[in-house]
């Protein structure tokens, strides 16, 4: 497996354009996605230079079996430096191990810390957990 990384720096891939990630995303996120227009509006975010960001990809025989999108905060200490805001694998090549690849790239690649929103019934969360996430707080929202 290999792992390609997009963000402002790199500029938007030919073969993997935004469109085509927020689809596969959108897909493969099931009942925990976004519609395809939220999904491009954070790939917008970690393409513009002032805001940034990394969208990593695992590709297997040049097939895209995974992806993961992380959105700087422009924060440090108080609020995570980055949040990984969208991570998702071909729901026909889970429990494979691509997911945990995945999120070791992600981990590796990522300068400060990570914050992450999981659904309390993903099975995701699991592997959240090993990899060293924990839960400090309970997250509240007022949606105006």
């Amino acid at each position: 497996m290999d792992f390609k990384q997009i963000n402002g720096s790199t500029g938007e891939d030919n073969k993997y354009s935004n469109q085509f990630i927020a689809d596969f995303l959108h897909t493969h996120l099931e009942e925990f996605g976004d519609p395809v227009d939220d999904i491009l509006e954070c790939i917008a975010y970690v393409m513009h230079p002032e805001k940034g960001g990394n969208i990593i990809l695992a590709i297997d025989n040049e097939e895209i079996v995974g992806a993961v999108i992380l959105n700087n905060t422009g924060m440090k200490r108080f609020i995570p430096e980055n949040i990984l805001v969208y991570i998702a694998v071909d729901n026909n090549k889970r429990g494979k191990g691509y997911g945990k690849s995945l999120m070791q790239k992600a981990i590796s690649i990522t300068d400060g810390a990570i914050a992450l929103h999981v659904e309390p019934n993903n099975p995701a969360r699991k592997l959240y957990e090993k990899l060293g996430f924990t839960n400090k707080y309970l997250e509240m929202r007022l949606i105006k």
